[in-house]
């Protein structure tokens, strides 16, 4: 190990001082083997008697399930110098060089191979050792080969959070997984927040969650519009009675929008913008999709702006730099380029997709979502993946996987027309697949590429 570093100046309250702050009376993380009292996660160690050794250390989180890593959080913030949360799928061919970029001293979980594997839980003291302001690493998601290390702080990643104002206790839940940065926002937000928070699992299907999440008798929900789409065919819907719903980590087409305030009428539908790299931007709450185009006027923490048609955002909620890397993230103006392509029409901005997924059609370009956001308005699609499929002519050519009920040949002829009605010639699939499910990826989005 590398010898201990000194804890920060302006030095701020720990995750475990920030949910005493809110109270821990009736709150509880729940998972699908195991419920833990918050009490329970302030006042025990799963660390054995190695807590004290990882004081100012530089720490790897990796394990099984979520349940644990949102335990060690709560407990490392403020002990260790760096907290380093791996998800679930990082390749293990990468952890060397993780291990190197982060200079990890400790690689902590639930595996046989951490250096530190968990205990059963006992009491602990926390008085006892000197408060660091802990680095919080997250790993960037949609790239190809070794993720991105981004930067980030707790007063970053919890800036957007307001203390709850309902009469009863929130009880979150998300279908994200909380090592990612959507997911770890809603942990955040049930954690100092005031609430409860009921974790996913890979060994559930959507109805099977939806089930437990009803039972747990869940009040808030986020996922992924895919999430929501693939929630929207679970007959176990209705197992659920939201008062809140967010999306977010896609694009919020007013079709899913329309869904889901028609599966849960009077409930507030939001979906919010946020990624890894700039944290949480905005949220919309007026039930439609895009965002006004005064937001890039509001004073504040989170100043937009667009340029050369992405979406930029400077804000204290943002990641502070790439780690292991000396590629910039900010612009000389402290920006960040998201990639994200926006479009105005009137007084409101629309997301067209990213930069990097856009198709090249002999020359013209195609953002798949502006071709979904189409085909997801019949309503008899539940939904759609637009993709490029290589062409030796035009380099390639616009085609679409559709999920829908009932899918036959009068169906295509439809949403093919309604694509040629809406869209110039050159955006409308050529053709058009049923299919009975699309993949998604494990941070809940489309998994996208050239077929």
């Amino acid at each position: 190990m590398n010898a201990p570093q000194a804890s920060a100046p302006g030095l701020k309250a720990s995750l475990a001082d920030r949910i005493a702050l809110s109270g821990v009376e009736g709150r509880r993380l729940h998972d699908v083997r195991e419920t833990v009292p918050l009490a329970a996660a302030l006042s025990e160690t799963r660390l054995g008697g190695a807590r004290e050794a990882l004081a100012g250390r530089n720490v790897l989180v990796r394990t099984k399930g979520q349940l644990a890593a949102a335990l060690l959080l709560i407990e490392l913030d403020g002990v260790a110098r760096r907290l380093v949360i791996a998800p679930p799928d990082l390749d293990p061919a990468h952890l060397p060089a993780v291990t190197l970029d982060a200079e990890i001293d400790v690689v902590v979980g639930d595996d046989a191979d951490c250096d530190l594997s968990l205990s059963a839980p006992r009491p602990h003291g926390r008085s006892d050792l000197p408060p660091h302001s802990t680095e919080w690493v997250m790993f960037t998601s949609g790239t190809t080969g070794r993720p991105k290390m981004v930067a980030h702080t707790l007063d970053g990643l919890t800036g957007a959070i307001k203390p709850s104002k309902d009469d009863a206790l929130p009880v979150w839940g998300t279908f994200y997984d909380i090592r990612r940065y959507g997911g770890l926002q809603m942990l955040l937000r049930a954690l100092v927040g005031g609430g409860s928070m009921i974790l996913s699992s890979a060994e559930e299907g959507v109805g099977a969650f939806l089930a437990r999440l009803g039972a747990l008798g869940v009040t808030h929900l986020s996922g992924t519009p895919s999430h929501w789409r693939k929630a929207l065919m679970s007959p176990a819907l209705h197992a659920i009675s939201p008062r809140y719903v967010r999306l977010s980590g896609e694009i919020a087409d007013q079709a899913v929008l329309d869904a889901l305030a028609a599966a849960f009428p009077g409930v507030p539908v939001g979906h919010a913008y946020a990624s890894t790299e700039a944290g949480v931007g905005f949220e919309v709450d007026d039930g439609l999709e895009g965002f006004p185009a005064a937001y890039l006027d509001r004073a504040g923490e989170v100043r937009m702006k667009v340029e050369d048609g992405t979406l930029r955002i400077r804000s204290n909620r943002a990641a502070s730099g790439y780690v292991g890397s000396a590629e910039t993230l900010h612009d000389a103006d402290g920006f960040i380029d998201t990639g994200d392509l926006v479009e105005r029409r009137g007084d409101r901005f629309y997301f067209m997709g990213r930069r990097s997924g856009v198709i090249n059609v002999g020359g013209l370009k195609i953002s798949p979502e502006e071709v979904e956001a189409v085909i997801n308005r019949h309503p008899a699609v539940r939904m759609s993946l637009v993709k490029g499929r290589r062409n030796p002519i035009t380099g390639a050519i616009v085609v679409a996987d559709v999920v829908a009920e009932p899918s036959d040949e009068a169906l295509r002829d439809e949403l093919l027309a309604l694509c040629r009605a809406a869209l110039p010639p050159f955006k409308a699939p050529t053709s058009i697949r049923f299919v009975e499910a699309l993949a998604v990826t494990p941070g809940g989005k489309l998994e996208r590429r050239l077929a």
